[in-house]
């Protein structure tokens, strides 16, 4: 049913995105046009586990909020509608507190969105990402190339660091506390 509506709508709207039956495919929504993701590698599966679960594990011992997989979609524009679903992510408690329990897309930006790139990603579509996050407010994006064993981290558009796999990830004031060196996730 829903993608025979979708077929006849110029642009598709968040909830229209939610009635898509699940094919096992992963889907966005940027500016109300449905993009459909390939399945990642290999390397991005492992790179995003490895992140996810350590992000997770220390989110959940210090109780700073809620960390979330890939499936999880955030609606960071309305009208036309944008759904992002980054690789992880982490929404702190106050923010899940003003939120309360409804279900569904998260409304807003994390306040951090990882980002693993994948083979085919191009530059210009991780960038345009990337900004979509900040313009929605998400604190920061960090942004893994397994293929060069590198992380980028960005605050906003002008303010990012690239890191090597010698360095460490430092959650700053995002996930307090947090340090991750990133060779554990390329070992």
């Amino acid at each position: 049913m829903a993608e025979a509506v979708l077929a006849n709508e110029l642009w598709v709207t968040a909830d229209q995105l939610l009635e898509i039956p699940d094919d096992g495919l992963r889907r966005e929504l940027v500016r109300g046009e449905v993009r459909v993701m390939s399945p990642a590698g290999r390397s991005h599966g492992r790179v995003a586990i490895r992140l996810g679960a350590r992000l997770e594990r220390y989110v959940d011992e210090h109780g700073l909020g809620e960390t979330y997989a890939a499936e999880t979609g955030f609606r960071v524009l309305s009208d036309p509608d944008t759904v992002l679903a980054p690789d992880a992510s982490f929404v702190r408690r106050e923010r899940l507190q003003e939120l309360g329990a409804a279900e569904g897309l998260l409304p807003g930006a994390p306040d951090l969105a990882v980002e693993v790139l994948s083979p085919r990603d191009s530059f210009d579509e991780v960038e345009e990402k990337v900004f979509e996050w900040l313009t929605a407010g998400c604190r920061m994006v960090v942004v893994v190339n397994p293929r060069q064993r590198t992380a980028t981290v960005y605050r906003s558009p002008s303010d990012f660091v690239r890191l090597t796999e010698d360095d460490v990830l430092d959650g700053g004031d995002v996930v307090p506390g947090w340090t991750l060196p990133l060779r554990e996730l390329f070992g």
